[in-house]
């Protein structure tokens, strides 16, 4: 296996195109709990540019009943970036002074739950952000109402 530089570049474009309408080679899960977290993962699929297909811990779309969970849960997509170490992208949490555009914010409640995961577009002068449900484009992220955000970085993609 080896490590490729995640392209930012391709995942900002992708979200900026797609954020307030949507792709149709994916499902729209707005009317089932959310798609925000589904959106997401286009984004980072569009800078990655590989899935990860491992059943259960994997992260992959192929149609709405052959999915990974981290497709469209945002704990799951958490779990699978920041642990994988496989095929695919990965990363970590950093402060949010050292994000770059391409990486996801997932915003919370004070008990820890996190229910959104918006694509950040760009980091100066303040993080905008791009996202599905209650869409989005270039939204300042301190417009948003939440207790707590984790702020996830993709160091890279490790492909075959």
């Amino acid at each position: 296996m080896r490590e490729t530089p995640y392209n930012r570049a391709a995942a900002v474009d992708y979200a900026r195109r797609w954020a307030l309408k949507r792709n149709s080679a994916y499902y729209d899960f707005e009317s089932i709990g959310g798609d925000c977290t589904n959106f997401a993962s286009q984004c980072v699929f569009a800078g990655a540019g590989i899935m990860n297909y491992t059943p259960i811990t994997g992260w992959y779309y192929r149609s709405l009943a052959d999915r990974s969970a981290s497709w469209s849960g945002v704990g799951y997509l958490y779990n699978f970036l920041v642990n994988n170490r496989s095929v695919g992208p990965y990363g970590h949490i950093v402060s949010e002074n050292e994000v770059k555009s391409g990486d996801i914010v997932q915003l919370g409640a004070e008990d820890g739950n996190f229910y959104h995961s918006p694509v950040i577009t760009a980091t100066i002068p303040t993080i905008l952000v791009a996202a599905h449900t209650f869409d989005a484009l270039d939204r300042p992220l301190y417009s948003y109402i939440y207790d707590t955000a984790r702020f996830i970085h993709i160091d890279g993609v490790r492909i075959w």
